[in-house]
């Protein structure tokens, strides 16, 4: 026999929407990521003319509809915390509140369309909804490596630097203000763009000898392109060499927050918020 759920409807609402471990917490997840991508294209389709102009209509009923389930859900989030304050001014409150209202703004003053950009912002979303980030052991080792090459990759780009300024120095006595190297800044410039091989061909050497030089620089270009990759790389199969395993390295799968102060990553079978200390919901 199934024994009836007798908390409020604060706490229910609360476990479906800031969790992922019932059956309606994951529909409710997948639904809202449908609507953030939904209306991430509709942000990219208005802003296609030819679009815009033939279902302008279509796209504002579609946007509309959206803005009004992510109000609903800015909301219902607001209500369900104990702590309300703390959701509106975290990272994510903010990110709600700025995707939710471009719409509004809007209607009350004309011409602020531009604001519309600001829903591009629900996109971030996407990174809460999924939780992904913290169950992968490689993402963390990844992490770490980039924390442990940060010294080491901080020095190779000041000696590129360098290098760009030298090169770039050497190239404007070399071509000179009349092939467009009209000053050393610009040439420094030209030198980024050539030893990272992008080459907008904006600027392109035009005596013999600065050709040569311009020759030595991509080719160098190419060999400093892999030594970032290589010092990460390295630092990567450090980090992932087997370690003894502690309490703090274990996955957990728990996605309960705590609907006082809002935190997450608790432990499997966690009772109360490591935090606050307050009751967690179980269904």
């Amino acid at each position: 026999m199934i024994k009836p759920d007798k908390r409020n409807w604060k706490a229910r609402l609360h476990e479906i929407i800031y969790e992922a471990d019932t059956p309606a917490g994951k529909l409710f997840d997948i639904i809202l990521l449908i609507a953030i991508l939904a209306s991430i294209v509709l942000v990219m389709l208005e802003s296609v003319k030819t679009i815009d102009s033939k279902y302008h209509d279509i796209l504002n009923i579609g946007e509309w509809i959206i803005t009004i389930l992510f109000s609903v859900e800015y909301i219902a989030r607001i209500v369900t915390v104990k702590k309300p304050i703390k959701y509106i001014t975290s990272f994510y409150g903010v990110i709600d509140l700025l995707s939710t209202i471009p719409k509004y703004v809007s209607i009350l003053f004309a011409g602020s369309h531009a604001l519309v950009a600001l829903r591009a912002l629900r996109l971030l979303r996407i990174f809460r909804i999924l939780k992904l980030a913290r169950y992968l052991g490689a993402s963390n080792n990844l992490v770490s490596a980039l924390k442990a090459s940060r010294a080491k990759i901080f020095v190779f780009l000041f000696a590129v630097l360098i290098m760009s300024i030298i090169f770039g120095t050497i190239m404007y006595m070399v071509e000179g203000e009349e092939n467009g190297f009209t000053n050393i800044p610009k040439s420094v410039y030209w030198c980024i763009v050539t030893l990272t091989t992008v080459g907008f061909g904006d600027i392109a050497p035009q005596t013999p000898l600065g050709q040569l030089i311009a020759t030595f620089i991509m080719i160098l270009g190419y060999g400093i392109i892999a030594v970032p990759t290589g010092i990460v790389s390295a630092e990567y199969t450090h980090q992932s060499k087997p370690k003894p395993v502690s309490e703090n390295d274990l996955v957990n799968l728990n996605t309960q927050a705590c609907p006082s102060c809002s935190s997450e990553k608790h432990k499997d079978n966690a009772q109360f918020c490591y935090n606050c200390g307050h009751k967690l919901n179980h269904g």
